[in-house]
């Protein structure tokens, strides 16, 4: 199988979604298939349902805490378990956020077959990441809620880019993320082109 999988990780605010796209759009135009996942929207989804671990998810997310790493595996696993046809390259943005959850994206990607995965690193200090997720004429509590995240991501997702980052079974690609939209994505490319 010569198909690839990207992984972008970084703060809150870095972008990520963004380069997600654009690189789908220049995937695309290879005409390669595309699996693309974000866990975001899913959760989102998932937190409206009426049953019982719905309204707990929900209750996690009202509070801005981080849902538990088996219900992240879960969305994102059960999504690839049903779509997955064996032709695609994935797109993966919002996974792993947890080291349990990069161990087990490990695990899945070894399944499907990828080779040297490329871990896309959208790299933003924490200070840039607050400035552009605060924007302008934010509550104290946004701000709060802003710096919790960042707070999380320094506990729970910093060690998991440094796993990746001295892990040879990836490739490690460090990103400048604090450029304009089009610099990014041109660095992005250019690395990936290397």
């Amino acid at each position: 199988m010569n198909n690839k999988a990207y992984i972008f990780i970084g703060r809150s605010g870095c972008g990520k979604g963004t380069q997600v796209d654009l690189l789908v759009e220049e995937l695309k135009k290879e005409e390669r298939d595309i699996f693309s996942l974000g866990t975001g929207d899913k959760f989102r989804k998932f937190a409206q349902g009426d049953n019982y671990s719905n309204k707990l998810s929900s209750a996690i997310s009202e509070q801005g805490d981080l849902q538990p790493e088996f219900l992240a595996v879960l969305m994102w696993a059960s999504t690839m378990v049903e779509n997955v046809q064996g032709n695609e390259d994935f797109v993966l943005d919002g996974v792993p956020r947890k080291m349990a959850e990069a161990t087990i994206l490990d695990s899945a990607l070894k399944f499907y077959g990828f080779r040297k995965p490329i871990l896309i690193f959208m790299n933003v200090s924490r200070k840039w990441s607050e400035e552009r997720l605060a924007g302008r004429g934010r509550s104290d509590d946004d701000i709060n809620e802003i710096k919790k995240r960042l707070d999380w991501y320094d506990t729970e997702v910093a060690p998991v880019v440094e796993w990746y980052r001295n892990n040879s079974d990836y490739r490690f690609l460090d990103i400048n993320g604090e450029q304009t939209i089009e610099e990014v994505h041109r660095e992005i490319i250019g690395k990936l082109n290397k």
